[in-house]
């Protein structure tokens, strides 16, 4: 997770355009756009999936929020990191 993150930051930080020009220029093709909208299906499923996890949890919508939104723009930084800091206890109970 350490290095997945690392390399996300350190990609985004040499970026020689910001994420929302990126995005656009993806967008901008039908082959590619497909391929953005899978990424945000699946992220949208895994928002639900955490906001669910949470609720099941008794855990508040600010605990959530972080990682919805690490999710709406990184993808799969939010979930992986919901994995990670879950309690393995609760991981068994999923």
């Amino acid at each position: 997770m350490l290095l997945f993150t690392g390399y996300t930051v350190y990609s985004m930080s040499i970026a020689e355009q910001s994420l929302l020009s990126f995005g656009h220029q993806l967008i901008s093709s039908p082959d590619t756009a497909q391929v953005v909208f899978d990424l945000y299906i699946m992220a949208f499923l895994a928002i639900t999936w955490m906001y669910q996890d949470c609720k099941r949890l008794g855990k508040s919508i600010l605990y959530f929020l972080p990682f919805a939104l690490l999710t709406l723009v990184f993808v799969s930084v939010g979930p992986l990191l919901y994995l990670v800091v879950k309690p393995s206890a609760e991981l068994s109970k999923t």
